[in-house]
């Protein structure tokens, strides 16, 4: 018998009081998958992500995890739920939404501090999660006091240090440097084929360095899936979800050329 999914979404609808934000999705996503999630600003990108972490619950429809309903109910239960958020970790777009302590050693040694691990474990894993992030100069730093890009590797090395099997990640690279997104997407790649990683983004090179599969949304709704590398190549569908845009450059001669640009 084959294993479950990781993820299995069954005609999930999800409505803001403003706006529907997913409607009837399907997918699942197997054990060990590294899968990006493209689509324009607003196609439900970080509405499945919350979904997926069990922030939020379909009106409609059911997502299931290795199996098990992820519902209200499931979460109500402290076993389950401690479970869940043990094998789990989502990492927000804005890392302020997620650093709250005192000290970025503070900040890495929560976690397992609220699953009750005994002092040495604890100080081997944090010392060990932000050296695997290059942060260990940072650890008696406030973590309000860092940069864009620090704050973002301390949000990862807060997660990473539980050692979760599931990576969820909101847009991980929006407004770094480059040298920021270097250090984000050499993270990701070397989580390949160690851990289930599904990344939210509209970055093209962020899909091309570190999915196997691409999720194409549009509207809240499944518009591709497939290899990364077919997807990349679908200037149509690439176009037609926004996620490239066409330059139009006038010649000399007068004579105007149109080409799609790539969001790289």
């Amino acid at each position: 018998m084959n294993p479950p999914p990781a993820f299995l979404l069954a005609d999930v609808s999800f409505r803001y009081p403003e706006a529907l934000a997913l409607d009837a999705l399907s997918l699942s996503i197997a054990p060990g998958e590294c899968v990006a999630v493209l689509g324009a600003n607003g196609s439900g990108k970080s509405t499945l992500l919350r979904l997926l972490a069990g922030l939020c619950f379909p009106e409609r429809g059911r997502v299931e995890f290795f199996g098990e309903p992820l519902t209200e109910e499931a979460f109500a239960q402290t076993t389950f739920a401690h479970s869940f958020r043990r094998r789990v970790g989502i990492i927000f777009q804005n890392p302020d939404a997620q650093l709250f302590n005192a000290t970025v050693f503070d900040e890495v040694a929560f976690g397992p501090l609220q699953m009750g691990w005994k002092k040495s474990e604890i100080l081997e894993r944090v010392h060990c999660a932000l050296a695997d992030l290059g942060i260990e100069a940072l650890k008696d730093r406030p973590p309000h006091r860092l940069s864009g890009g620090e704050k973002k590797r301390v949000a990862l090395a807060s997660v990473l240090v539980l050692d979760p099997e599931v990576l969820l990640l909101d847009e991980p690279t929006a407004a770094l440097d480059p040298q920021s997104q270097g250090h984000v997407i050499d993270f990701l790649f070397g989580c390949l084929g160690k851990k289930t990683v599904i990344t939210t983004t509209h970055s093209l090179e962020v899909a091309q360095e570190i999915a196997d599969r691409c999720l194409v949304l549009e509207n809240g709704r499944l518009a591709a899936s497939g290899p990364t590398a077919g997807i990349l190549q679908d200037a149509d569908l690439l176009e037609r979800t926004h996620l490239v845009h066409v330059h139009r450059h006038r010649h000399p001669s007068g004579a105007v050329h149109s080409h799609p640009h790539r969001h790289y």
